[in-house]
C-alpha cells in the first residue's frame, strides 16, 4: 500500500487494515443493540408501542440482511474498499437522521437507511481483513475483530443506558457522526483496494436472494404483529422460501454464481455459517429482553440496566482474541460446540432463576458463562468459513455469513417477541 508516494512495510499495513475495519465494526455492531437501554425512553418519549420498537430494532436488521449479499457482490465487482467507503457515508448520514426524528416513523425509517450502510460495511470490513493477512495470520487478526465486533454488539446496551441517562437518547446516534467522519478519509488514504475475480454481475441471483431474504424477513418480523397464520405473512414467509429454493437452482446453473453452492459441501462453510446464525439468534433475542427485563421487572435505570450487563460484555475484550490466536492449534470445531455449549448453558441458567424481584447477583455468573461461550465460538466460526474458500471468493463467503448471521438475529428477536406477547407483554403504560 502506498501512502504520500511512500510504500507502507506490509506488517504496517496490515494493522492499519485491522485497526479500521475494527473500528467500523465496533460502530456497526453498536448499532445493532444500542438502543435496547433506550427503549423504555423511546417509549415514553415518542410514544411508541411495542409492536413500533420491535420494528424500530428489526428495520435496521431488515435492510442489513436483505442488502448484504448484493452489497457483497457488488463489492467483489466495483471494488471492496469503495463499497465500504460509500457504506460508511451512508451509515453516518443516516445516524444523523436518526438523532433528528421528530416522531416514531421518522426514526424506523432512518434506522432502515442505517441497516443499508451497515450491509455495504460488514462484509467487505471482513473481507478486506481476511484478504489483507496470510491464512497463517488470519486466525488471529479475525479473533481481535470479531472480539472488537462481538464486545460492541454486546457493550451496545450499557452505552445505550450511560448515554439516555446522562444525556438524551439522540446522542446514541450523535456518537456516529464524529466517528464516521473520522473513518472514511483514513480508509481512503491508508487501505488499498481490493476486488474479486472480476466476474460478470450474477443478476439473476442478486433478485432471488434479495428477495427471498426480504419475503423471509419481513414475515418474521410481521408474524407478531400480524399473525403467524395471517395471509401476509405465510404468504411473505411461503414466497421467501420458495425464491431462495429458486436462487439455489440458479446458482447451480449460472456460469458466474455471486454465491456458488459448492461451498457448501465443504463441512467447515456450512456448519460455521449455522453455528453463527443459531448464536446470533440467541444473542440478540437475549439482548433484546435483558435490558428490559432489568428495567421494567427489577426497576433499573438505563445505565444501571447496562452496568449490569457488563459482566457479559467485558468477556469479548479478554476471550475472543485469546480463542482467535488458538485456533490454528486447538481447531474450530471444539472452540464452536464447546462455545455453544456454555452459551446454552448461562441463558438456560438465567431463564431457570429469572422472576420479578431477583436479586441482580445471582445473574452474574450466568451471564459470564454465556459471554465466554460467544467468545469462544464468534472467531472460530469466521474463520471456519473464510478458511474454507479461495481467496478470491472471500467476499462472498463473507456476504453469505454475514447476510445467514444477521437473519439469525431477527429470527432470534421475532421468536422471543411472540413468545413473549403471548405470554404477558408490557404493562400498559399508565
Amino acid at each position: 500500500m502506498v501512502r504520500n508516494g511512500r510504500q507502507l512495510s506490509p506488517t504496517r499495513a496490515r494493522r492499519w487494515v485491522l485497526a479500521l475495519t475494527s473500528l467500523a465494526s465496533f460502530m456497526v455492531g453498536l448499532d445493532m443493540l444500542v438502543v435496547t437501554t433506550a427503549l423504555n425512553t423511546i417509549r415514553l418519549n415518542l410514544g411508541a408501542s411495542i409492536e413500533e420498537l420491535e420494528w424500530m430494532v428489526n428495520a435496521y436488521t431488515l435492510t442489513f440482511a436483505v442488502l448484504l449479499m448484493t452489497a457483497a457482490a457488488l463489492g467483489e465487482r466495483f471494488g471492496r474498499r469503495r463499497l465500504f467507503t460509500a457504506g460508511l457515508g451512508l451509515f453516518t448520514v443516516s445516524s444523523a437522521a436518526c438523532a433528528l426524528a421528530p416522531g416514531i416513523g421518522w426514526l424506523i425509517t432512518a434506522r432502515a437507511i442505517q441497516g443499508a450502510g451497515s450491509a455495504m460495511i460488514m462484509p467487505h470490513a471482513m473481507a478486506l481483513l481476511s484478504a489483507a493477512f496470510p491464512p497463517e495470520r488470519r486466525a488471529k487478526a479475525l479473533g481481535v475483530f470479531s472480539g472488537v465486533t462481538g464486545m460492541a454488539i454486546l457493550a451496545g446496551p450499557m452505552v445505550g443506558g450511560a448515554v439516555v441517562q446522562g444525556l438524551a437518547w439522540q446522542w446514541i446516534f450523535w456518537l456516529n457522526v464524529p466517528i464516521g467522519l473520522l473513518i472514511i478519509p483514513m480508509v481512503r488514504n491508508r487501505m488499498s483496494e481490493s476486488t474479486g475475480t472480476g466476474a460478470a454481475l450474477d443478476f439473476g441471483g442478486l433478485v432471488l436472494v434479495t428477495g427471498a431474504a426480504l419475503g423471509l424477513v419481513w414475515g418474521l418480523v410481521r408474524g407478531n404483529v400480524a399473525g403467524w397464520e395471517s395471509p401476509e405473512v405465510v404468504i411473505s414467509l411461503v414466497g421467501g422460501a420458495l425464491l431462495a429454493t429458486a436462487f439455489v437452482a440458479f446458482e447451480f446453473r449460472v456460469r458466474e454464481p455471486m454465491l456458488p453452492m459448492r461451498f457448501f459441501r465443504s463441512r467447515a462453510f456450512s456448519s460455521g455459517n449455522v453455528a453463527s446464525f443459531l448464536m446470533y439468534a440467541s444473542i440478540f433475542g437475549a439482548a433484546f429482553f435483558f435490558a428490559q427485563f432489568l428495567q421494567t421487572s427489577l426497576h433499573y435505570g438505563p445505565l444501571a440496566a447496562g452496568l449490569r450487563l457488563a459482566p457479559w460484555t467485558v468477556t469479548l475484550s479478554l476471550v475472543a482474541p485469546i480463542a482467535g490466536a488458538q485456533v490454528r492449534r486447538i481447531g474450530e470445531r471444539p472452540l464452536i460446540v464447546g462455545g455453544l455449549v456454555l452459551q446454552a448453558a448461562g441463558f438456560g441458567w438465567i431463564a431457570l432463576i429469572a422472576k420479578p424481584g431477583l436479586a441482580y447477583p445471582a445473574m452474574i455468573a450466568p451471564l459470564i458463562v454465556a459471554g465466554c461461550g460467544v467468545s469462544m465460538a464468534m472467531p472460530a466460526a469466521q474463520n471456519s468459513v473464510i478458511g474454507a474458500v479461495p481467496p478470491a471468493a472471500i467476499g462472498k463467503a463473507s456476504g453469505a455469513f454475514n447476510t445467514l448471521r444477521q437473519l439469525g438475529g431477527t429470527f432470534g428477536v421475532a421468536i422471543l417477541a411472540a413468545v413473549f406477547t403471548g405470554t404477558g407483554g408490557v404493562p400498559a403504560r399508565r
